[in-house]
Order: structure tokens, then C-alpha cells, then sequence
């Protein structure tokens, strides 16, 4: 797109920063352009047209004027606002570890609609259900996205276990090795059975199942093994994690 081209798209707000005495500039995440920044003028003052509009979470549809070095914004629609999820605080700091996570998946102008619809699908479902699952099955859906599924079918390293194979159970769960392991090749933190079948609904395509299922202690398991993977992928630690540990 050349400077000076009008850009109309949808974008999820991941973040905004002060800019100047009035302006914000923020990052979306676009449905066509993937990662975006662009200033918002005047956002910060009272009479702003763009009121809040622009806050984080926001699903919007947009329209970007291309400067030199950001774009700059001229006209921003609310498509959903997510109120359910906004009056609270757990599900805001869930809903920010997401949009952290997008925020540092995406590269800027790397178009990629599948990570755009994804983060999507996880705020409406954390906007409509108080399930624990829903943030950690986002972290294990988008490590999926990025390539580094991991193997929950069966002994990533023997490959005992499978379905066929019921007598053998997989009881523990390695980072480095890649997914869920047997007795006989265990390593890394011991997974209990329940969790063992979360992690197979949530990436064997039964998420429905996964977030129906009661709140027990594997879904705690679930979400701690699904926090390390991505901030192990990531190289770094979330800090919207960090608010939900306190």
C-alpha cells in the first residue's frame, strides 16, 4: 500500500501508548493487514470523537490514512465492546494475557488472518463463559498456529499410548520433548488423567466439550502447562500472567 492510500479494515485493539499532550498511538491487530500502528489524534482529550472506541479489547472497524512512518487513524466503528468481560477483573487481566500474546505473535504489516480470528473467537468465548479453560486453550491454539502443537495422542517419544493402545497411559508432560509422555519414558511434570483428556479435547477439535467440563483441578493443570509453553515459545514471561498469579 502506497503513502497516502485510504486502508478500510477490522482490528482488534492489543495495546495504546501516550503520544505528545493529546494523541495515543495504538496497535491493532487487522483482519487484512495483520499488526497495524497508527496515531489517533486528540484521543485523550474529553471531546474526543473516538471516546472509547479505542481502548483495549475493542473489536472495531477502522479506516487508516497512510503517513510516512505510522498510519494515522480517521474513522473508528465499535463492532463489540465485550461489556461482559469488562466488569471483571479476572477476565480482564485473562482477556489482556491474549491480547499480549497476539500482540507479540504478530508482526507488523505480516498479514494473518488466522491469529486475527482466533484471538476473535477467544474474546467472545471468555465474554460469554467463566470457564478457566478459555485462556489456556487460546495459548495452546495459537502455539498450534505457529507450528509447535503438541503431541497429547500418544508417547511423543516412544509413540506408545495412542488410541489404539489404551492400557498404556500417558502421565507426564515435557516442554522439550514436545507433549505428553508415557511411564516408561516420563519426564518433566506429571499430568493427571483429567488432564490428559482437556488437553486432547482442546486440541482435537472438542473445545465445546473441554469448557462445559467442571471446574476441577486439571483445569488448574491445563492452565499451568499451557502458561510455560507459550512463554516458553515466546522467550519471556507475560506480564498479564503475572496479575492473575496474584
Amino acid at each position: 500500500m502506497s503513502k497516502g492510500t485510504i486502508h478500510r479494515d477490522e482490528g482488534i485493539v492489543l495495546r495504546t501508548y501516550k503520544l505528545g499532550e493529546a494523541d495515543r498511538i495504538i496497535v491493532f491487530l487487522t483482519k487484512r493487514r495483520g499488526k497495524v500502528r497508527a496515531v489517533a489524534k486528540g484521543v485523550r482529550k474529553t471531546r474526543s470523537k473516538f471516546g472509547s472506541r479505542l481502548e483495549p479489547m475493542s473489536h472495531v472497524a477502522l479506516q487508516l490514512y497512510e503517513g510516512r512512518e505510522l498510519d494515522l487513524v480517521t474513522q473508528v466503528d465499535s463492532i463489540d465492546h465485550f461489556r461482559g468481560l469488562r466488569d471483571d477483573f479476572d477476565r480482564i487481566a485473562r482477556a489482556s494475557a491474549m491480547l499480549e500474546t497476539a500482540d507479540q505473535l504478530a508482526q507488523e504489516g505480516e498479514v494473518n488472518p488466522r491469529l486475527f480470528q482466533m484471538l476473535l473467537g477467544a474474546l467472545r468465548t471468555l465474554d460469554e463463559s467463566d470457564s478457566p479453560l478459555v485462556l489456556p486453550a487460546f495459548f495452546w491454539k495459537v502455539l498450534a498456529l505457529e507450528g509447535y502443537r503438541p503431541e497429547v495422542d500418544q508417547c511423543v517419544l516412544c509413540g506408545e499410548g495412542g488410541p489404539t493402545d489404551a492400557s498404556v497411559s500417558l502421565v507426564a508432560f515435557d516442554l522439550e520433548s514436545g507433549g505428553l509422555l508415557c511411564h516408561q519414558c516420563r519426564r518433566g511434570t506429571a499430568v493427571s488423567p483429567a488432564a490428559v483428556l482437556l488437553l486432547q479435547q482442546i486440541l482435537g477439535g472438542q473445545l465445546n466439550d473441554a469448557l462445559a467440563a467442571p471446574v476441577s483441578p486439571a483445569c488448574f493443570e491445563v492452565d499451568h502447562l499451557a502458561t510455560r509453553a507459550v512463554e516458553h515459545h515466546l522467550e519471556r514471561r507475560l506480564r498479564s500472567v503475572t496479575v492473575l498469579d496474584h
